[in-house]
């Protein structure tokens, strides 16, 4: 293993859990379908990362976090998906986009304060204590859900679920896992890249980790503003021009010399990624039809996950060849992805009206 490319190793390790959760999510969704109960799916998920989690503290070699990031995949699979079709049923048509903002803001929240709390505990508490609270939040989160959520689906008798039916993946849900995807593959692709950028812009570990949270922050501020606004003004345009200005965005990275121009660019995407992600995941709850919100919400959480994976395993690759390649590479797939949006998927804002 340690002949093997650095930030490839890096990369396999991180696209390890998203393929597999993207693999898994379709069939996920489908079983949300099949027994109408996405909340249990949720809690048995968030109960298998519990158990990823804790095996951590006895990890002693790479192939160890291989297979608990397998786990941790699974279980991330059985809950996206049901919490998503959740708040397709859950929400209204005409608040959709705030909700879906609500929600993608707490996912940025926690993915934010991750980092920041286990490096915390690592200092102060040591190795052990850092899985061991992130363990004890998951299962916080069961009881909060197990209090305060419900099933929010009606009782009725069951039918036949097929996991691909031509009728839920229409062409504007495809459009829109593929925008997800490239989106999450756009501001993933540096995680693997620290020393290459960090020797092109000078900066340290510290000053790559600011960088990194620029994108969290403006993410977090302008999340839910931009996902009511498309309630009020579509969501198309939103989604197109996320995707135009995440384009540049991406590109520009590679050419930063200081951490202040990587922090700028990064800022950049999380104004784009904002854009894009709560208006995005409404047009797909928009889109959704009943009994299927499972699976076709699965579709835009396994684009999202997808692109997780893809991005760093990209990067981690087209490195080798040239620093620029990963980030040009990323850039014109955001412009293809704008076309493709513009081409195939219906505002369903002006479509259906507001409620």
């Amino acid at each position: 293993l340690v002949s093997v490319h650095e930030p490839l190793l890096v990369a396999v390790l991180i696209a390890v859990f998203g393929f597999l959760s993207a693999i898994l999510q379709p069939v996920t969704g489908a079983l949300s379908d099949w027994t109408r109960r996405p909340k249990l799916l949720i809690q048995i998920g968030l109960g298998i990362m519990i158990a990823a989690t804790v095996g951590f503290i006895w990890a002693g070699q790479y192939v160890d976090l291989l297979w608990l990031r397998v786990v941790q995949g699974i279980g991330l699979a059985f809950t996206v998906p049901a919490s998503l079709a959740l708040m397709a049923i859950g929400t209204r048509h005409g608040t959709r986009g705030g909700s879906m903002g609500i929600f993608t803001t707490m996912r940025i929240v926690g993915f934010s304060m991750g980092p920041l709390l286990g490096g915390f505990l690592l200092v102060h508490f040591g190795f052990s204590a850092t899985f061991g609270v992130a363990a004890g939040l998951v299962a916080l989160g069961i009881a909060a859900g197990g209090v305060w959520g419900s099933e929010q689906t009606p009782l009725r008798e069951r039918r036949k679920v097929r996991l691909f039916e031509s009728g839920l993946f229409t062409p504007g849900i495809l459009a829109i896992a593929t925008a997800t995807m490239v989106m999450a593959a756009a501001f993933s692709e540096i995680v693997p890249l620290e020393k290459q950028i960090n020797a092109h812009t000078g900066e340290s570990a510290i000053g790559f980790g600011l960088s990194f949270t620029a994108l969290m922050v403006s993410r977090l501020l302008l999340q839910f503003p931009l996902g009511r606004l498309s309630d009020h003004i579509g969501r198309k345009p939103l989604v197109i021009g996320g995707l135009l200005i995440l384009a540049p965005a991406t590109a520009l990275l590679a050419t930063s010399q200081s951490t202040w121009a990587l922090a700028g660019w990064r800022v950049m995407q999380g104004v784009a990624a904002a854009a894009i992600a709560a208006p995005a995941f409404a047009i797909a709850g928009d889109l959704a039809k009943g009994g299927g919100e499972g699976r076709q919400m699965s579709a835009a959480t396994m684009g999202f996950t997808m692109g997780i994976a893809v991005g760093p395993l990209l990067a981690g690759w087209l490195v080798s060849y040239s620093f620029e390649l990963p980030f040009i590479v990323t850039a014109v797939l955001c412009i293809a992805s704008a076309a493709a949006i513009f081409r195939f998927v219906p505002e369903t804002v002006r479509r259906t009206g507001r409620h």
